[in-house]
């Protein structure tokens, strides 16, 4: 078993054990929605400051109607007026 290569050795477990197969398809599948979270939040949070020459500051580009939460349960975002001054 020395020089055999992970893959085979991964292969031939799942042949032995049918029975992890839904586990490591549960642990993929979380951990591809974990990545997929993160970089959401890294890309379209206005919290997050990529560029600071050209946009020193996202969040006061944000109009109160841009939904930026990723579940709104009770606000409405196309009903919001602006209530804030323009800096």
């Amino acid at each position: 078993m020395a020089g055999t290569s992970l893959g085979a050795r991964f292969y031939r477990q799942i042949k032995r054990h049918p029975g992890l197969i839904p586990m490591i398809g549960f642990i993929g599948l979380g951990m591809g929605s974990a990545t997929l979270y993160l970089l959401r939040l890294a890309l379209r949070s206005p919290d997050v400051c990529w560029d600071r020459k050209n946009n020193p500051e996202p969040w006061n580009r944000l109009s109160p109607n841009d939904q930026y939460k990723f579940l709104a349960v009770s606000t409405d975002y196309k009903k919001l007026k602006k209530d804030r001054p323009d800096f």
